[in-house]
């Protein structure tokens, strides 16, 4: 009976991982983040509770730069309430492919993996809710459509619990 509860748990937590990003090696057109990520975007996005409820809009002002293997990218937000805010990230392109990302309210690095049309992009970000701080992990996944779209889903959670849901869509002036 153990044996079968532990196999029964095993294959749930199987059941619950995400798909890596290579299987999206063939998809085209090839996202190549330092050519996307460069010059100035817009997006428009969306925060939904975990009862898939629209909690906040966003429309967001995205100022990209590279210097080598090293991006910029300084994100202006205002949101549906009428607040702004910024967030400086800074990425670095790593010999194996993979990016690193920092800004100030990311714990640690993000981690990025891009693969075919796809990148993958795990961090966890230090929100602030009601004057109180949480750190909150989030799991990004950005799909380029053409040179000018990509869609950009992210799941949030908490020791392994989901809050909710980002989505976004990034325009290229």
């Amino acid at each position: 009976m153990k044996l079968l509860l532990a196999a029964t748990f095993a294959l749930g937590l199987a059941g619950c991982a995400a798909p890596g990003v290579e299987q999206y090696r063939a998809e085209r057109p090839a996202l190549d983040l330092k050519q996307y990520l460069n010059g100035t975007l817009d997006a428009w996005g969306m925060f939904q509770g975990r009862s898939g409820e629209v909690k906040k809009r966003f429309h967001v002002v995205i100022d990209a730069s590279w210097d080598g293997d090293t991006g910029v990218l300084d994100e202006h937000f205002t949101w549906s309430d009428g607040t702004t805010s910024r967030r400086v990230w800074t990425l670095v392109r790593q010999a194996d492919g993979t990016f690193r990302g920092t800004a100030d309210d990311v714990v640690g690095e993000a981690i990025g993996e891009v693969a075919g049309n796809t990148l993958r992009w795990r961090y966890v970000l230090a929100l602030p809710v009601d004057g109180k701080v949480y750190h909150v992990d989030f799991d990004d996944w950005m799909f380029l459509m053409d040179d000018k779209v990509m869609l950009n889903r992210s799941s949030m959670s908490k020791w392994g619990f989901g809050l909710g849901d980002v989505t976004l869509t990034f325009v290229k002036r």
